[in-house]
């Protein structure tokens, strides 16, 4: 293999305009086999890890069923688990925006925060027939964020959030807009799901192309996107005031829950390295993903191994958001300081992901990837 040093952002956009198209083969004109390492992604990790998000919501399902018919603190607290681990499932899917997940903007209706309490209040008082749950409108009124603030913030005790759905003066449109948002939230997942295994799986790991369109590239593009927002900037830089003058401790992930920001943290960073080191779902094996494109392209950067660089880079930011209060709402409003930390250190990867690792694959940015947050 022939040693490469990581190039200039001026050299990538050299490369990418002297790429070929290789649809045809599994290999590239560096040499690797992008089809196994596209099927390794298909068949072991973005599948099983969809069919597990659908398993996770059927359940859910049944327990919102259950919570409707005859809500107590029973079921009450069922609906809660259930909600909590599809929540986890889901940070394992979201970087995927590709295929009907991308044509249905999936990961806007199920994961906008903080979500807009006003306009589900709006659309609950308006009655089911009044409101489109798939207008892009209500998008900050759905999904993951939506449910959490019906199970947990639509009151300010247990007792009190089981009275909106007994005896309140619209119960019975509380209960319906809660069951509506999960039954949607199953049926988006179930069409995704059922694309790929009847359809797009094909399509996906045929997609070897140096080109924008190609499922190596745009994959490569979701996964830094992802990286860069959905993780370091959502999760962490938002709530806690990097690119505000203030911080905002109503905009962390799971805000009514109050206690689960950093699981679900920890379970989105997990999801990440996993996905680069090309480590099955269900972590019963590793096969070919980021980590080995680098290795076989032999990548140095300041005379070490891009791959470990990562890695390492991934494992420190890991630590510093194990160190964090479970309710990073509680985090920013006494101890900021660790929050920046943190994002600070999850922010040291985007530049080895962003630049270098794109530049070793010769894969440009795509026009879709909104960069107004600076690296």
């Amino acid at each position: 293999m022939i040693k490469k040093i990581i190039l200039s952002v001026f050299t990538l956009a050299i490369l990418v305009a002297c790429s070929s198209d290789d649809s045809s083969s599994g290999a590239t004109s560096d040499g690797f086999d992008r089809q196994a390492m596209l099927t390794n992604w298909a068949d072991n990790i973005i599948i099983p890890a969809l069919q597990d998000l659908s398993g996770d919501l059927a359940m859910l399902t049944a327990a919102k069923d259950a919570f409707v018919a005859a809500p107590d603190q029973t079921t009450l607290d069922a609906v809660r688990s259930s909600w909590l681990e599809a929540y986890k499932t889901w940070q394992y899917v979201e970087m995927f925006d590709i295929g009907k997940a991308e044509e249905l903007e999936y990961w806007k209706q199920m994961n906008i925060y903080p979500t807009n309490v006003t306009n589900i209040q709006n659309n609950i008082s308006s009655g089911s027939g009044s409101y489109n749950l798939a207008s892009p409108s209500n998008n900050a009124s759905v999904g993951f964020p939506a449910v959490d603030y019906l199970l947990y913030g639509i009151a300010s005790s247990d007792i009190e959030i089981l009275n909106i759905y007994t005896n309140s003066s619209n119960f019975e449109s509380n209960k319906t807009y809660l069951s509506n948002l999960i039954d949607r939230m199953q049926s988006l997942t179930d069409l995704i799901l059922n694309d790929w295994t009847s359809n797009y799986r094909t399509t996906f790991i045929n997609g070897t192309a140096n080109t924008a369109t190609s499922s190596v590239n745009k994959i490569v593009n979701d996964f830094n996107f992802y990286y860069e927002k959905g993780l370091r900037a959502n999760k962490f830089g938002i709530p806690s005031g990097v690119f505000s003058t203030t911080p905002f401790n109503d905009k962390v992930e799971a805000f009514y829950n109050q206690d689960v920001s950093k699981d679900l943290a920890l379970e989105a960073f997990k999801a990440v390295q996993d996905f680069f080191n090309g480590e099955a779902y269900d972590n019963s094996s590793q096969g070919l993903s980021f980590k080995d494109y680098l290795d076989y392209l032999n990548t140095i950067k300041n005379g070490e191994d891009l791959n470990l660089l990562i890695n390492n880079q991934f494992d420190i930011a890991e630590t510093k958001i194990q160190t964090l209060n479970n309710n990073f709402s509680l985090q920013i409003e006494t101890d900021n300081t660790k929050m920046l930390e943190t994002y600070d250190e999850i922010q040291k990867a985007v530049v080895l992901l962003k630049v270098d690792m794109m530049v070793a694959f010769q894969v440009a940015i795509d026009d879709g990837y909104d960069d107004n947050d600076g690296d």
